[in-house]
């Protein structure tokens, strides 16, 4: 990457200036207490922000937090975040109440050498996502009015062209954040020429999601490990029956398609995990893959199926995973996830989760993270940075 990193920034001195953190604190809230429920993206940004303090910076962060529709709504508040965040850095984080008026600019002015001041929800100003390049430039002159140069270590926002992530790089001096860097020196590991054998295990929901990296990836993988809901579309091209899983009809040709293209290299379940209905109380069972009954529906691969994908993935040299193999959030049909998400764990690979759901079930199932080599935090960054696409945050500062 012809980008300047954190570390050209703090060689530069940084001790007394306004630095301004463009974070990804985009955290998953229980809807009833409001309280955090994973921090990992918060944990993320701590080797940034920790070497701003250290040198005496006065950092102040923003971010977005769900989608809020471009004003205030309290239940998109960043005050838990900055809470969480003060914990994790040891010292109180200045919260300011809004993004840019009154009270932004209050704590902002009010930040020692080494403070930390985290900005309210971008997304409640409507300049931050807004097409209208005039209406996203005027408030990107108002956050870069914050910094006296700006770090991205928001990986998982890169690939949106909003204020904070495309129009302020061009209004400071800008650099790149150690999770930035990171994120962009392992994806381009599985771009250029990883090592041999390379396995790509691809879960989620819907084939139309995945269309795209799967087209990409493809020619470059030698296996291609399909499970979730969207295995069900890849069946149902092979002319099974899938009961009432989820499938995309539309989808049914394309699939066809990219099985007779992909010479043997994608493998599907042999079985899973079909219940009675859509709960984690339904009745359940283990059935063949080219035999779900028509009124069940599939939530998980099974257990044939975990056995086989270990396999595949042993003796593999790197691994890309993005995407649960079921319904891991309900206990019964979280097995698959598990099963797969140990045996890449165990693989002695290079292995990359590649954030969103996948990250998410890794710690919900409370496996080790050390086990795996990079957690992407951008799910939609991940892939499209994969797919080949150009990012509009890594653009910004490239420039």
């Amino acid at each position: 990457m012809s980008i300047r990193n954190l570390d050209d920034l703090l060689a530069e001195g940084v001790s007394g200036r306004r630095v301004l953190v463009r974070a990804d604190l985009n955290v998953p809230l229980d809807k009833q207490s409001g309280a955090i429920t994973d921090d990992g993206r918060i944990r993320a940004v701590l080797p940034t922000l920790s070497a701003l303090v250290q040198a005496g910076a006065k950092v102040v962060v923003c971010s977005h937090l769900g989608r809020p529709k471009g004003s205030p709504d309290p239940q998109f508040s960043l005050q838990p975040v900055a809470d969480r965040l003060g914990e994790l850095l040891g010292a109180p984080v200045r919260f300011a109440t809004d993004t840019v008026g009154d009270s932004a600019r209050s704590t902002v002015d009010g930040l020692a050498d080494g403070e930390v001041a985290l900005l309210e929800n971008l997304r409640f100003n409507a300049g931050e996502t807004s097409k209208d390049e005039a209406e996203r430039g005027a408030f990107a002159d108002q956050l870069a009015a914050f910094g006296e140069a700006y770090v991205d270590d928001a990986f998982g926002a890169v690939h949106r062209k909003h204020a904070s992530v495309y129009d302020v790089p061009a209004r400071l001096p800008h650099v790149a954040g150690r999770l930035v860097l990171r994120e962009v020196e392992v994806l381009s590991t599985l771009t250029g020429d990883p090592e041999r054998p390379y396995v790509v295990v691809l879960g989620g929901s819907k084939v139309s999601d995945k269309l795209a990296v799967i087209e990409a990836l493809l020619p470059k993988v030698d296996r291609l490990l399909i499970g979730g809901g969207m295995c069900f579309t890849f069946l149902k091209a092979q002319g099974h029956e899938v009961g009432s899983s989820l499938l995309e009809e539309e989808m049914v040709e394309t699939c066809r398609n990219l099985l007779e293209r992909s010479e043997g290299k994608i493998m599907l379940p042999v079985d899973v995990v079909a219940a009675d209905a859509f709960a984690p109380d339904a009745a359940h069972d283990t059935v063949r893959a080219d035999g779900i009954p028509t009124k069940r529906v599939g939530l998980d691969i099974g257990p044939e199926t975990v056995a086989g994908f270990a396999a595949a993935l042993k003796g593999a040299r790197t691994i890309f995973w993005n995407g649960p193999m079921g319904v891991f959030e309900m206990a019964p049909f979280a097995h698959g996830t598990r099963g797969v998400a140990e045996a890449i764990a165990g693989s002695g690979a290079f292995t990359v989760v590649g954030g969103g759901d996948s990250a998410a079930a890794v710690r919900a199932l409370g496996l080790d993270e050390s086990a795996f080599g990079h957690i992407s935090t951008g799910g939609g960054a991940s892939l499209e940075y994969l797919e080949g696409k150009t990012l509009p945050g890594i653009a910004a500062l490239e420039k």
